[in-house]
């Protein structure tokens, strides 16, 4: 096994340790400084961000993931407000989730604990570096990060500041390490170190995701792959349904939460379809659709294959089908949908709730946009990814999300009999 990925792992137990006893006076000072720093010195993330988007323009990366790879004083600003954010929310760490006395006299708690060490795998997204940091650090946990080859530069000069920013707080650097040979074999390793390492969180394509839960022996979170639709029902307020679904598709096309696959029901089709296309081709949107959508649309749609429905573009191209209702929408979402974010626009109470108990996904939406499906926007201050998996964590992941719990049982002397 590689044993600078190792010494890593070793370095970073060790520091959970010591963030596993901080107060949360402590872990909030941490965060707030971080912020302060990172605005600092954003000219210096900036100046080695830009490197990394001309690196990734040169090799001909995708639009969609250049964008995601970009930052700017605005994306700076708002990663560190994110930090603040996570300062200010409740420290789940020592939470009683619950509790009971037994008639022995046992005093039994289930009481909220850090994971220890998680280990987070992401592709070219410079901000989860700072999402990450400060919630592991919230909840006590230390974190090893491994960014894709294309943001390096970018997560090298944030991971600096962020351990920086721990020694200014007399906090073991440790707490926050990244992984940057850009070799397999230390992602290989860092799958395999049970010993130091509690959690894997992959973010990012299917194929990462594939790759990290057939190959870890550390325990996996799976974080989404967002084949995400919005149907729009015969009772739609079609002007509403409209904005739903420019929004979801172009608010930010290369995000998980984005909408794939457009489901229309038959009964408003020929009056609804013309109105979406007209305002998605204004957005720059390519349609692929069923033969009923084309049969309205015409031949600038181009015709849908099965491939279609399976896929997350991330990327300004949109699946659009005809169902006959409902209960065809639900099934189209079950077969092709990721469990992800899933949205029905309707005025319809029954439609809704069939829709709400039925469709199997992390977040289901009435009469909403799936671009919510975030931490921030839940609530949660930044987020540490978006399960799709049902064990422990489902939806964005906040610093609940990062915890576990131990039971403390009090006694007098009991013994068992």
């Amino acid at each position: 096994m590689d044993e600078v990925v190792l010494e890593v792992g070793r370095k970073a137990k060790q520091a959970s340790f010591v963030l596993a006893k901080l107060s949360t006076l402590e872990k909030n000072a941490f965060l707030n400084c971080l912020a302060d720093v990172l605005w600092e010195r954003k000219e210096e993330v900036i100046e080695e961000n830009k490197k990394d988007v001309q690196d990734a323009e040169a090799k001909g990366m995708k639009r969609s993931l250049v964008d995601r790879l970009a930052l700017s004083e605005k994306r700076i600003a708002d990663m560190a407000e994110g930090l603040r954010e996570v300062a200010a929310l409740p420290d789940p760490v020592g939470e009683v989730i619950e509790g009971t006395k037994r008639p022995n006299g046992l005093i039994i708690s289930k009481v909220r604990v850090p994971l220890g060490v998680c280990a987070i795998i992401y592709e070219a997204r410079p901000n989860v570096t700072i999402d990450s940091i400060g919630l592991c650090i919230k909840a006590g946990n230390a974190v090893i990060l491994r960014g894709s080859s294309s943001a390096l530069r970018s997560n090298r000069a944030l991971v600096k500041i962020a351990r920086d920013a721990l020694k200014t707080r007399g906090l073991p650097e440790d707490a926050v390490s990244l992984l940057q040979s850009g070799k397999h074999e230390e992602v290989n390793a860092l799958l395999k170190m049970r010993e130091y390492v509690d959690v894997v969180i992959p973010r990012g394509g299917a194929e990462l995701i594939n790759t990290v839960v057939q190959n870890a022996s550390v325990p996996v979170i799976e974080t989404g792959v967002g084949n995400c639709h919005v149907y729009v029902d015969c009772s739609a307020d079609l002007e509403q349904a409209v904005r739903i679904v420019v929004n979801a598709k172009t608010q930010r096309p290369s995000v998980c939460n984005a909408c794939e696959t457009l489901l229309v029901h038959e009964g408003i089709a020929e009056s609804f379809l013309p109105l979406a296309a007209q305002a998605l081709w204004e957005k720059g949107v390519e349609l692929r659709g069923c033969p009923q959508t084309r049969a309205i649309l015409g031949e600038k749609v181009q015709e849908a294959t099965e491939e279609d429905w399976l896929t997350e573009y991330l990327d300004l191209i949109l699946a659009v089908r005809v169902v006959k209702g409902v209960e065809e929408a639900i099934a189209h979402i079950n077969r092709y949908g990721t469990k992800h974010s899933e949205a029905i626009v309707t005025s319809d109470y029954a439609a809704a709730k069939k829709f709400v108990e039925e469709v199997d996904a992390a977040s289901v939406y009435v009469n909403a946009s799936t671009r919510f499906t975030d931490g921030g926007q839940f609530g949660m201050g930044a987020e540490i990814g978006i399960s799709t998996q049902k064990l422990h964590a489902r939806g964005p992941m906040g610093l609940r999300e990062l915890t576990t719990y131990k039971f403390v049982v009090l006694g007098s002397g009991q013994i068992r009999e």
